[in-house]
């Protein structure tokens, strides 16, 4: 083959696998071993390639476009991480972080509207991110300690995180103060007057606040989901052996004890009916029913399970298994693994992106 038809046939080969991500469903893992991001077409469940992060890398999240990943870089052994790994999902590269000053070891991290949620341990809080406008737009501390994973309503107006070492979960509700005496602001124009605000009243809107309420559940609170009806959440207890469940309507909790060594990460499925908890001190995938709240199987992955994730048609999960180098296949009919995907080494979060 002479020179001219290689470089031919590496541009063609280069130009297929780029078209392929840009239009296939994908798998995204992170790589805590190598510190990378492997993107798998979803459909083939091959590896499609790999881009690098930053410094110990923990969850991911795409754009609604499916074009770019958003990773937080955690690095808990010294404290100094405060970016998000931007990864281009289409060229397979990464592109410059995003510094974010003072909030440092980012963990959790989630989409809603256009905008990166996430937490920041070593401040304490829960703050986003504008692509857009590519700053941090909102802050609001929960004064809990190692505030670890989040969950944003589809309103974006209740946000749901968890504290490991507090034990305890924050419910930040958004809500509009009243204004005391209900008059104008200082300042404000005087009724009657021309300039006025919004419908014709005087003085301008009141801005919108955040309630915060702290509800107790068990030791190491870690790994949690939302129920897909939106009124549970279930909270798997990293030291505490149990599951604590949310009346999210009433704030009351219910824990439950369930067997496991360390449980790292709970995912509903799709259709609601099963909640999946990996056990990163076990070998195994614990399934619950989510009716009747009581344990359904325990499916053997093969080492100790990190991540979860559902396909978008409800029919496979994911189980991201650090010491096999790979992620375990979970038929969700049979309950049982039907094969290994092999993203890289020690895979912890995992993320799906879906392609128009």
């Amino acid at each position: 083959m002479t020179s001219i038809a290689r470089l031919f046939l590496a541009f063609f080969i280069s130009a297929l696998t780029a078209t392929s991500a840009a239009a296939a469903d994908l798998l995204l893992a992170i790589n805590k071993g190598d510190q990378t991001l492997a993107i798998v077409d979803a459909a083939t469940l091959k590896v499609l390639g790999t881009a690098p992060t930053g410094p110990d890398p923990h969850e991911v999240v795409a754009s609604a476009d499916g074009k770019l990943a958003y990773i937080t870089n955690y690095n808990a052994g010294n404290g100094s991480a405060n970016s998000l790994s931007v990864i281009d999902l289409v060229a397979m590269k990464a592109l410059p972080p995003i510094d974010l000053g003072a909030l440092g070891r980012p963990h959790g991290i989630t989409l809603a509207d256009g905008k990166i949620y996430f937490t920041a341990e070593g401040a304490k809080v829960v703050a986003r991110y504008d692509p857009a406008t590519r700053r941090v737009d909102w802050v609001v501390g929960t004064g809990q300690d190692r505030t670890h994973m989040v969950i944003v309503s589809s309103d974006q107006k209740t946000i749901f995180t968890t504290n490991v070492s507090s034990a305890t979960v924050s419910i930040l509700e958004q809500f509009t103060p009243a204004r005391r005496g209900g008059g104008p602001p200082p300042g404000a124009p005087a009724p009657g007057a021309a300039a006025r605000g919004a419908g014709g009243r005087g003085g301008a809107p009141a801005a919108a606040d955040w309630r915060v309420t702290v509800v107790p559940v068990g030791p190491g609170a870690e790994g949690f989901d939302l129920s897909p009806d939106g009124k549970e959440l279930w909270v798997a207890n990293a030291q505490g052996g149990s599951v604590s469940i949310i009346n999210v309507a009433t704030k009351a909790a219910e824990t439950l004890t369930v067997r496991f060594r360390s449980a790292n990460r709970l995912k509903f499925t799709t259709d609601g009916k099963y909640a999946l908890i990996s056990d990163l001190g076990g070998t195994e995938v614990i399934v619950m029913d989510a009716a009747t709240r009581k344990e359904v199987k325990r499916i053997d992955v093969g080492g100790g399970a990190a991540g979860i994730q559902m396909s978008a048609d409800g029919s496979r999960a994911f189980a991201a298994v650090g010491s096999q180098n790979g992620v375990a296949i979970i038929d969700l009919k049979t309950l049982a693994v039907t094969g290994r995907i092999a993203t890289g080494p020690g895979p912890d979060g995992l993320a799906w992106v879906t392609r128009n």
